[in-house]
């Protein structure tokens, strides 16, 4: 039985790409444009006998200008009640990551900030209505504490 090793090839510094030209090599009545009309094995053809056997180029590993960069959605809900409680949930695609996790609303608007003033903007606004009516509601507790108050006071 015989194995057949190949040497291995020592990294060249020229660029990978098909067989071309090598201007310093070529023929003096060859432009210096390296577009041509010939094919690879053409323009191995006119190289002097000399240079060495064209090898085939591999490939490169990442191409940069075809690559595309893969996207990660995930949708953040966060949902608001007039009472200022906040909740928030996480979803990938279909799935829950996290769901019902209560939120304070200081850090709804932190984050809406920090996310970007579009958003923070209207964000705000409902916390501040939010704020609005519950500032009313304690108004409203307080001046009816006020009166139970007074009518125990009167019934001693």
């Amino acid at each position: 039985m015989t194995v057949d090793t190949l040497a291995v090839e020592t990294p060249s510094d020229l660029a990978d790409t098909p067989d071309a030209v090598n201007l310093s090599t070529a023929a003096p009545e060859s432009s210096t444009d390296t577009s041509t009309d010939t094919t690879p094995a053409e323009a191995a053809s006119t190289e002097p006998a000399t240079a060495e056997p064209a090898k085939p180029k591999k490939a490169p590993a990442k191409k940069a200008a075809g690559k595309k960069t893969k996207t990660l959605e995930l949708t953040l809900t966060v949902t608001g009640t007039a009472d200022g409680e906040w909740k928030a949930e996480l979803k990938q695609g279909t799935t829950y990551l996290a769901r019902d996790l209560a939120v304070a609303a200081a850090a709804v608007s932190r984050a809406a900030k920090e996310l970007h003033e579009d958003l923070s903007t209207p964000i705000d606004e409902v916390i501040e209505e939010a704020r609005a009516q519950q500032a009313a509601k304690v108004a409203a507790l307080e001046a009816e504490l006020e009166a139970a108050r007074k009518a125990l006071a009167d019934l001693d």
